[in-house]
């Protein structure tokens, strides 16, 4: 597996956890507002840590970590993500995993094998709003299927949308929460320009923190659980 960095100890990745964070390289969207370009833009690409290099970091801490999150770029799009997921859990450790949730077919294969413990969804907008918002091609019922996989799971779960003020508006939050509906848990992140893919984004103003609120409450028509979080860019390599 391309891992891009890792995060020796986080904790709030992992609610309630002690958690390493293991971030993998290369991602199937291109969202412009993106915080961890060099886990994306194949330009940016730093040399890859072994797993073996991982796997010896995780058995040494043993009793002082929890768990582990791996995060992207895009988890779900590496073969051997599975394989990697059945060794650090033999390990003893928890694992969260975040996605886009561009792939059901993997997650299902995590569920179903039991190597989830938590699980958080990305969501970049409503459907039909996807491949502006990612500037990629997508699958829009594949992103469906993932949200109803994840719903049905027993393995405890968040959604969460960061929100650019130049591509999500009240509406397509409405139309957010109608897609999400009796979700459990939905979180929301405003954009914060500090790293970008796009470096246009940057200079882009953001939702103050009472529009956020107003959002907040807004949605809570839909998702009786709705919070609001600051985004945290988190530092590859600790």
């Amino acid at each position: 597996m391309q891992i891009g960095g890792l995060h020796k100890v986080s904790l709030i990745e992992y609610p309630g956890k002690i958690s390493a964070i293991v971030f993998t390289q290369g991602c199937n969207f291109r969202c412009p507002y993106c915080y961890n370009p060099e886990l994306v833009d194949p330009d940016l690409y730093g040399e890859c840590l072994s797993e073996e290099e991982v796997f010896s970091f995780l058995e040494r801490r043993k009793g002082k970590l929890d768990a582990v999150t791996i995060t992207g770029g895009e988890p779900t799009i590496h073969h051997d993500l599975i394989g990697f997921i059945k060794r650090v859990k033999k390990m003893g450790y928890l694992i969260k995993l975040d996605t886009n949730g561009s792939d059901p077919d993997v997650l299902r294969q995590l569920f179903s094998g039991c190597l989830l413990d938590y699980i958080a969804m990305d969501i970049k907008g409503p459907l039909h709003k996807y491949k502006t918002v990612t500037q990629s091609k997508i699958d829009e019922d594949k992103i469906r299927q993932s949200i109803g996989i994840i719903m049905k799971s027993a393995v405890p779960y968040e959604f969460r949308t960061t929100i650019p003020k130049r591509l999500l508006h009240e509406d397509d939050l409405v139309e957010m929460g109608k897609l999400l509906r009796n979700a459990g848990r939905y979180i929301l992140q405003n954009f914060v320009a500090i790293t970008t893919l796009d470096k246009q984004f940057l200079k882009y103003e953001a939702y103050s923190q009472e529009e956020m609120e107003y959002f907040r409450d807004k949605l809570k028509e839909d998702v009786p659980t709705v919070r609001l979080r600051q985004t945290i860019q988190q530092d590859l390599i600790a």
